[in-house]
Formats: structure tokens, C-alpha cells, sequence
């Protein structure tokens, strides 16, 4: 288990474009909480598979952030996608099953609405399950809320990460500009953390 166990959190959601202004939000709120974001999108290493890779990373992870809003079918084959609650099964799987740590996870569930959740994955009745309203605004507050009392306060206010929020997606072309990366849609996880990064250290 690394070092940094206690200050690594899981993040399990669509990376997909329509998604991706929650995802930035989830980051930006990491870092601004003193946390250190891990994902599968993070390395790619074709010699190890993709649950392998995830396993791994699940188990270095104190917390675990995981959307289940993606219920939609998929426009290609008409099925919908189950990676999200799939790796939400192995991180309560790994914090049930593990031994010493890993029995100390913390899971943050979201999803778009509340108790929508009921209507496809019913037997995670019973936790605190939050909603975003596919708004990062209130992503941000309910994210915030969850770190704080498991940190045992401390936090910067959810206002104050939201307003910070928008400031780094006004400045967010400028720094882009200034590391060289101009497409959207070419930027991959690294360089949304790079870009986040920047911001922090230009307002730190």
C-alpha cells in the first residue's frame, strides 16, 4: 500500500465529453481539499490489463468518489454501460474483503437525482447516497461536505471552492494556451491535471 494512502482518492465516472464538466469539477475540488486524484486513466501501460490496473489503484486509495448517473442506453448497441458500478463493486469488495487499511475506506456515491438510484442498483439501499443534479456547483458543495466531515474539518467553504472553480475555467484557455495544448479534444487526464495544476500554483 503506498505512502500516500490517506490523501488518495479513487475517481470512478464517465470521461466522456458531456460528462466532462463534472469530471473537472471533481478534480478541482480534490486539490483544493489537499487531495491527490488517482484514476485508470492515469498511466498506460499495455502490459497490464485494464481491472488489474484498477485493482491496484483502488487499493491505494483511502477514498473512492463513484458516479452512477450513466444509465442511458448506448446509442451503438443500444446496451447501457456497467464499468461505474462494476468499479464501485470492487472498491466496497476491496474495503469489506481487505485486510488492515483498506477496512477504513471511505465511499462517496453520486448520483443525477435522488434515490434514482433505486430504480437499477437497489442494493446499495441504505448508504448515503449523494446527487450532483448534473450541476457542478452542487457537486462541489456535497463533495466538499463529504471530505470535511471525514477530514475532520478544516476545509475551504463550498462557496469559496466554486467561485475559485470559476476563476480557474476563465483562466483555464490561457493556461492551456501557455503549456501548449490547444484541443479539447486531444487532452487527456494528465493534461487536465497539468492544466489544474498550473492554476493552483499560479494561485497559491
Amino acid at each position: 500500500m503506498s505512502t500516500d494512502y490517506e490523501a488518495s482518492v479513487f475517481i470512478n465516472c464517465p470521461f466522456d465529453s458531456l460528462f466532462q464538466p463534472l469530471f473537472e469539477a471533481i478534480l478541482f475540488t480534490v486539490y483544493k481539499c489537499g487531495l491527490k486524484p488517482r484514476c485508470a486513466l492515469e498511466h498506460d501501460d499495455a502490459g497490464e490489463t485494464r481491472i488489474d490496473k484498477i485493482n491496484s489503484i483502488i487499493y491505494d486509495c483511502k477514498y473512492g468518489i463513484h458516479d452512477i448517473s450513466r444509465t442511458e442506453l448506448d446509442s451503438f448497441n443500444n446496451l447501457p454501460r456497467f464499468n461505474m458500478p462494476l468499479e464501485l463493486g470492487l472498491f466496497l469488495g476491496c474495503k469489506k474483503f481487505a485486510k488492515g487499511k483498506s477496512s477504513e475506506k471511505i465511499t462517496i456515491i453520486f448520483d443525477s437525482e435522488k434515490y434514482r438510484y433505486m430504480q437499477f442498483i437497489s442494493d446499495i439501499a441504505g448508504q448515503d447516497i449523494k446527487t450532483h443534479k448534473n450541476n457542478p456547483k452542487t457537486l462541489i458543495q456535497n463533495l466538499r461536505s463529504s471530505f470535511n466531515t471525514n477530514l475532520g474539518g478544516g476545509l475551504p467553504g463550498a462557496t469559496a471552492i466554486y467561485n475559485d472553480y470559476k476563476a480557474y475555467q476563465s483562466l483555464k484557455p490561457e493556461i492551456k494556451k501557455f503549456l501548449n495544448l490547444h484541443d479539447d479534444d486531444e487532452l487527456t487526464y494528465s493534461d487536465h491535471v497539468q492544466i489544474i495544476q498550473q492554476w493552483m500554483r499560479i494561485n497559491s
